[in-house]
């Protein structure tokens, strides 16, 4: 009786159960030499060698670093600052509400009352509407449950919690329950894809610069330092820097944070956004005269 043959299906096992290993003996050779990466940094070098090889694209390639770069990255280290958050009184008139949510643009807001820190839910601009179609409604009532998280919260969970209970901002508490910043889906995915274009940013090489309801100027932060001082007159160095952005963070020592504000040669540099370890966006208005300086 010849014996059974096995079935095609099933794996070849070498010696102690173990399953063949079908490479050829060059594929194990070129392997033993050169493995792979064992470490994140050098699976980020890999990436940037495939890219260089033309195997994926630089934006692939972009995205992929994203991805591995924020699951260092916490909650904590990506929101904007309790103090430099927009926040909305309860007890603020309808006008100057509304004034608020056209000035800052943010389609959410945390209301507060008597005190900032005693945040009574969030605010959806698209909701004040309604407060116009019937006048006798409270604002309380448009209020949507506030979602806190804990500055050491990932961003990779804090992801999968965005997508699951369809809140798009959460409010950032440190160890002792007092609110540190505010975090939304948009920052966490800029993490990873770039940049989300709106309609403010630039369009086919358009200027960066651009006039705000309160008169001030909202200027990209790779804007060219000649294109600020045609602008607005004025006379920043241009010898070491191009962008405005670069001028800045020298002036500064380092990159400023979103809230920050840098006076230089006369204007007043106050960072609006940042991105990427970058200043997306300035608001930039003129340096107040000092009557003590000028001896009135």
């Amino acid at each position: 009786m010849s014996e059974p043959q096995p079935s095609p299906r099933a794996p070849r096992l070498a010696a102690r159960g173990r399953p063949a290993d079908r490479r050829t003996l060059f594929a194990r050779l070129v392997e033993f030499l050169s493995p792979g990466p064992d470490s994140k940094d050098e699976l980020i070098e890999t990436l940037a060698d495939a890219e260089h090889r033309e195997l994926i694209d630089p934006e692939s390639r972009s995205m992929l670093e994203g991805v591995l770069r924020m699951a260092d990255l916490t909650a904590g280290d990506v929101m904007v600052a309790a103090p430099h958050m927009d926040l909305l009184d309860i007890e603020a008139p309808y006008d100057q509400v509304l004034a608020a949510i056209i000035e800052t643009g943010h389609s959410r807001f945390p209301v507060y009352e008597d005190d900032r820190e005693n945040i009574l839910g969030i605010l959806m601009s698209k909701d004040l509407l309604k407060l116009q179609r019937s006048p006798d409604l409270n604002l309380r009532t448009l209020l949507r449950p506030a979602v806190f998280v804990p500055e050491s919260k990932s961003l990779n969970e804090l992801l999968r919690d965005f997508r699951s209970n369809r809140n798009h901002l959460a409010l950032v508490v440190d160890e002792f329950g007092k609110v540190a910043g505010l975090i939304t889906i948009e920052d966490v995915l800029e993490e990873i894809v770039g940049e989300i274009e709106d309609e403010f940013d630039d369009k086919d090489g358009e200027s960066g610069i651009y006039t705000l309801a309160d008169g001030s100027q909202r200027v990209a932060g790779d804007t060219d330092i000649s294109a600020v001082n045609a602008h607005f007159a004025a006379e920043l160095p241009q010898d070491e820097f191009h962008s405005i952005g670069g001028l800045v963070a020298h002036e500064l020592g380092r990159v400023p944070r979103r809230g920050e504000a840098v006076d230089v040669a006369g204007l007043r540099f106050a960072v609006m956004l940042t991105r990427g370890g970058a200043v997306r966006w300035f608001k930039v208005t003129r340096v107040p005269a000092d009557p003590v300086r000028d001896g009135h």
